[in-house]
């Protein structure tokens, strides 16, 4: 992330942990840029199991979980930090200053130059959401999801975009959730789209019901749904010149876009069209609806609405 976009502008870095950051890894993260870095602790009630989940009926939920192999289906610190995305993170006071975040996880990889600013762009043509991987969710993870989803939509109608993305999390209307989501462990976005009354409105619907450990719902499909629903579709913008791996799957820009960017990844090597779980096809037959899309094995551009190459940057500060 330094070497391919942040010693260019130096942007800060917000570091958050549920426990406090050791003098050590603050002296070996502080050697690796020029930006100023912010060490936060996560309050503890943003972060443990709330007082009203009964904790009997999740100790069974996990038990469930664990017999099916469920990825993380055990685990209560998981749950905790999904909740904390999904609902607290951006209330943290360190954020307080911010309009814009992008969150940065542990063990991925960013494979290209990016020559211009995203934030700008996200300012400047008002986009609020933004990703790089769509995919589907697994679904003994939230099966009561959507019943919670449609509580909070008969209950706030007044916050649903004219223009949502509805058919991009339900092939049916709204009738059924069909897994799709943005994969959150890479998000460009609005801070301020977080704290608006429609989305409080929403986590406090979904966070009620106790879905967050009765089940295990994930912070990724609860952020895709609501931007699906509160947002117009123009709003929401797919990245399809960064290059960024988490786990096994892999987004890798096609065409002049990987040229430009100088990227180090395989272009053959792309989850976007090819992986069985993919749902960037979903959310390009969404977005455009009435657009004839280019062949995934084509040497054009995937992307249909293109950054500028070049952005002026700002003068570095150091």
């Amino acid at each position: 992330m330094e070497d391919r976009f942040n010693r260019h502008h130096n942007y800060s870095w917000v570091l958050l942990n549920e426990e406090p950051f050791t003098d050590e890894f603050k002296r070996r993260t502080s050697i690796l840029t020029k930006s100023e870095i912010s060490y936060g602790l996560i309050p503890r009630e943003h972060w443990v199991q709330p007082s009203f989940i009964d904790e009997n009926r999740a100790a069974r939920a996990r038990a469930t979980m664990v017999a099916k192999n469920i990825f993380h289906g055990e685990s209560v610190s998981y749950r905790n930090m999904c909740r904390f995305n999904a609902g607290f993170f951006y209330k943290h006071p360190l954020l307080a200053q911010y309009k814009y975040y992008w969150r940065v996880e542990p063990y991925v990889t960013y494979f290209c130059d990016l020559p211009y600013d995203p934030f700008l762009y996200m300012e400047e043509n008002d986009k609020v959401y933004s990703f790089v991987i769509a995919l589907e969710e697994l679904g003994d993870t939230v099966p009561t999801l959507w019943d919670t989803v449609k509580k909070f939509t008969r209950e706030y109608p007044q916050y649903i975009a004219p223009d949502n993305s509805i058919d991009f999390v339900s092939d049916d209307h709204g009738e059924s959730f069909n897994l799709c989501h943005f994969w959150s462990n890479f998000e460009l976005g609005s801070l301020d789209f977080w704290r608006s009354p429609a989305y409080t409105a929403f986590f406090n619907t979904l966070d009620l019901s106790g879905g967050f450990y009765y089940e295990r719902w994930g912070d990724a499909p609860v952020h895709s749904i609501a931007a699906s629903l509160l947002l117009n579709r123009t709003q929401i913008h797919f990245w399809s010149d960064i290059g960024y791996k988490h786990d096994e799957f892999q987004h890798c820009p096609q065409g002049s876009e990987h040229k430009i960017g100088k990227c180090s990844c395989d272009p053959s090597d792309n989850f976007d069209h090819q992986g069985f779980a993919s749902c960037l096809s979903t959310w390009e037959e969404v977005r455009y609806p009435n657009l004839t899309l280019p062949d995934a094995e084509d040497d054009g551009e995937m992307a249909l609405e293109t950054p500028p190459l070049v952005v002026e940057e700002r003068e570095s500060s150091d």
